[in-house]
């Protein structure tokens, strides 16, 4: 077996578009697939985002904010897009979040891997990098990020909080996994 290697596509016959917003737009393609079926995709396309796992001695820099969709509070990496869904250099982007979300400024970023969000829904795509030689700072927050709380995260309470199932953001967890592929 070959990873990252697509055997067949499947091809686009169609496409409109069904909503749009300015963090999202949501498509509806006709395709047909490798046997010759045809069937319908639904495609949210949203900007790629930047993911910060920033760290310092043996803690990393987490936010607690409201998810909508899910009706609660969570803990996660400092992570966004552009604003109004521009294209920005992912370690241009990176750097933003840091600031804005907890004041952060990194002398180092270090890249450490492309996420998918959910590539069976969505277009997004992440880039994930771990910031180092930290410098604190006064948040940027925007108005939708008010709400806000950041905090240092000893590694060993992040495990066991990740373990415990308080800590759930798929982007979060998986940005921590690739730090420990690295070794570190």
């Amino acid at each position: 077996m070959m990873i990252g290697h697509d055997l067949q596509a499947v091809e686009t016959r169609a496409s409109r578009q069904v909503y749009a917003n300015p963090w999202m737009t949501l498509r509806e393609d006709a395709i047909r697939r490798p046997d010759g079926a045809d069937g319908i995709y639904a495609v949210v396309d949203k900007p790629d985002y930047a993911l910060v796992l920033a760290l310092d001695d043996d803690h990393l820099a987490m936010v607690e904010q409201y998810r909508y969709p899910l009706g609660v509070r969570r803990w996660e990496f400092p992570q966004g897009t552009a604003p109004d869904r521009a294209e920005m250099p992912p370690e241009e982007l990176a750097a933003r979040e840091l600031r804005e979300e907890t004041g952060l400024r990194a002398g180092t970023f270090t890249y450490l891997g492309l996420l998918d969000v959910a590539p069976g829904l969505s277009s997004q795509r992440g880039r994930a990098f771990l910031a180092t030689d930290l410098t604190a700072g006064e948040p940027e927050r925007e108005d939708t990020e008010a709400d806000m709380r950041f905090a240092w995260v000893p590694r060993a309470e992040f495990e066991a909080r990740a373990r415990a199932g308080e800590i759930t953001d798929a982007q979060t967890l998986a940005a921590y996994a690739l730090l420990m592929l690295r070794g570190d």
